[in-house]
């Protein structure tokens, strides 16, 4: 029959018993034998450093190429140049505008994929680009040789608006060639 412990108590009927010598040295020995403590391995340490050491190089490989004002996009054998970096030397405000407009102008190009029905629509459209990007480096050299004037600021942010507007006529137009493409496709396979 089970009898509750704290009746046990009240009654006195428990007999205290002293623990033998050594009985906490043993428990602790038996203890650190079931459980011992691990010690931290300096491989985590050595991983946690190489992590860190290859995201610094991702990190400054990335920096260099966005910040190397002489970038170029390889796009269907053709390389666009997009030189930056002239209205940048006049102010932080108009840095921010050609910039905004270069990556524009980049992330467009990379979004674009020619086909071999588009590559000569596509190229057209490249020929016309690196013309503009002529422009745009001789506007640069005006900047630098004749001073910063209003005029040619003015000529430098619509050349890159233009290109910017010339990538979007192209993406708009190989849409609709495509779009064409497949009905003219889909038109010869219901026949």
């Amino acid at each position: 029959m089970a009898r509750d412990i704290r009746d046990l108590f009240k009654q006195a009927q428990v007999i205290h018993e002293d623990m033998p010598n050594n009985h906490e040295a043993r428990f602790l020995e038996k203890l650190e034998i079931a459980l011992p403590e691990a010690q931290p391995t300096s491989k985590v340490n050595w991983l946690n450093i190489a992590a860190s050491v290859v995201v610094l190089i991702g990190l400054s490989f990335g920096a260099y190429k966005f910040i190397t004002p002489d970038r170029a996009v390889d796009v269907a054998d053709n390389t666009i140049p997009l030189n930056g970096g002239a209205l940048g030397k006049v102010s932080p405000d108009l840095k921010k505008v050609e910039d905004y407009y270069l990556a524009s102008i980049h992330l467009e190009l990379s979004k674009m994929k020619p086909t071999a029905e588009t590559k000569v629509v596509f190229d057209g459209y490249l020929e016309q680009l690196n013309t503009l990007d002529q422009e745009y480096k001789t506007l640069s050299l005006e900047l630098t040789e004749n001073g910063i004037t209003e005029l040619t600021i003015t000529a430098l942010i619509d050349n890159l608006r233009f290109r910017l507007n010339l990538l979007y006529r192209l993406k708009n137009q190989l849409k609709t060639l495509d779009a064409s493409k497949n009905s003219s496709n889909e038109a010869v396979q219901t026949s």
